[in-house]
């Protein structure tokens, strides 16, 4: 893969990772369920973590060097799952803002998913690979956790509902 090629790569993944930030800040800002401002600022603190990471491959390549993948390590979310689930569970009404907004951000982390898989997967190098594997991973488990949430929620508002099937 040409240099730029890459470069526009990675600015498509810079790009993708400052929307997910600013998406994030805004739930920060506007939602007035503290379990899920703490959701949405664990999260946006990882992709705070992904721009660094991605800014300076960037640096590297644009330079004409390789990646340096010194700074990618196997971390996991700051929060645990199962508390933000029940905190959020029991706050959320599974049809307003928040819920919505979850629900916006586990199609925004599918998106990444894509992204970064069909990047790792066409990678001409080992290292190109690997880095773009451990930003998908990582996404990954945010759409994991999204999405156990988005149908912890939809189950809510089933059960609050009585939409069940009649006998």
């Amino acid at each position: 893969m040409t240099g730029n090629k890459l470069l526009e790569i990675l600015k498509g993944a810079i790009l993708l990772e400052h929307k997910g930030r600013a998406l994030y800040k805004s739930v920060i800002d506007s939602s007035k369920v503290q379990g899920v401002k703490d959701l949405f600022s664990m999260l946006e603190r990882e992709e705070e973590k992904h721009i660094k990471v991605l800014n300076k491959q960037f640096s590297q390549i644009s330079k004409g060097k390789g990646f340096d993948l010194s700074g990618i390590k196997d971390t996991h979310a700051e929060t645990s799952e199962a508390v933000l689930t029940d905190i959020i569970k029991e706050n959320v009404s599974g049809a307003g803002y928040e819920a919505a907004v979850i629900s916006a951000a586990l199609e925004f982390e599918k998106n990444s998913v894509r992204y970064y898989s069909d990047h790792a997967e066409a990678a001409q190098s080992e290292d190109e690979k690997a880095l773009f594997e451990w930003l998908r991973d990582w996404e990954k488990g945010h759409m994991v956790m999204l999405a156990r949430i988005d149908n912890d929620l939809k189950e809510k508002i089933w059960f609050d509902n009585q939409f069940w099937p009649l006998d």
